[in-house]
């Protein structure tokens, strides 16, 4: 390996290092998203069906997909707070794997330029050995 390779190499593994220790700060995680919303009810005499609307709320809701199906639910402003940072969280981690990922590829691509590219050489008869079999007609 030459050289500025190696060094290129060693940089990259630094940086990945750093990357991985990041990874053990990021917290709780959860997928889905959170959004603030106003919302009409179900009485058509209530003063959300009026003109102009005052609608009911602000709701927070968190919606997210289980086994295929969206899955909705209504929460608190302090259960709001919690899954706006989980979802921040899953968002730095994707973030983190992504660049990991980036230098990885960056580290196979020194690392491969390096290795000798193997001769070919022609590869046996995959021919199937089976026994030959006789037909007999009746």
């Amino acid at each position: 390996m030459s050289n500025s390779s190696a060094q290129k190499l060693a940089a990259l593994k630094v940086h990945y290092r750093h990357l991985a220790s990041q990874l053990s700060d990021v917290g709780f995680i959860t997928k889905g998203s959170l959004v603030h919303r106003f919302m009409t009810c179900g009485n058509p005499r209530c003063r959300c069906r009026a003109d102009p609307p005052q609608l009911h709320g602000p709701y927070w809701q968190w919606s997210t997909k289980i086994a295929g199906k969206t899955v909705t639910r209504r929460l608190s402003e302090n259960e709001a707070r919690l899954y706006q940072e989980w979802i921040a969280n899953r968002q730095r981690l994707h973030a983190i794997l992504d660049q990991m990922q980036q230098l990885s590829k960056q580290a196979a691509q020194v690392l491969l330029a390096q290795t000798p590219t193997p001769k070919t050489t022609p590869s046996p008869s995959t021919k199937s050995h089976r026994p030959a079999t006789s037909s007999t007609q009746t």
